[in-house]
């Protein structure tokens, strides 16, 4: 099953080892979910978990998420976006998500911050589902182990 994980989803999963973000993490590390990747989204990755407060907040070194990156970009599956598909969501980086989803033909977009993602009422996701990663992770326990 191929997934687009938002970075929040990410982050989370990085700060705690407990939660459900750490579990889907847990899921893509040992090849049970395909993560779905694109320059843009890994851009965002690195921009996001590199920062100085988020280096603090995590208590990881540059190194450290650099090895984390070097891992998602080895066991992920690459995407192009050839074309702009502009949903025009309230965060332009919302923006990449929806694309990489659409593009990679995911099954899941899995995001903490679904209220972003159903803001636009005109906007329909017919070809993937955005859940959280709680939701994802009980709908992995109950169909796949």
């Amino acid at each position: 099953m191929r997934v687009t994980i938002d970075t929040n989803v990410l982050y989370q999963a990085l700060r705690d080892n407990r939660g459900a973000s750490h579990y889907i993490l847990t899921l893509v590390e040992n090849r049970r979910i395909e993560l779905a990747l694109s320059t843009p989204v890994f851009v965002e990755y690195s921009d996001v978990l590199l920062r100085e407060k988020s280096l603090s907040d995590l208590g990881l070194t540059k190194k450290d998420i650099n090895l984390i990156l070097d891992f998602l970009a080895f066991v992920a599956t690459p995407f192009s976006i050839n074309y702009l598909l502009r949903p025009n969501l309230g965060d332009e980086n919302d923006n990449l998500f929806v694309e990489l989803a659409f593009a990679s033909n995911s099954r899941f977009l899995i995001t903490s911050n679904i209220k972003d993602f159903n803001e636009n009422k005109d906007l329909k996701f017919d070809s993937f589902k955005v859940i959280t990663p709680t939701d994802f992770a009980k709908f992995w326990r109950l169909n796949y182990e």
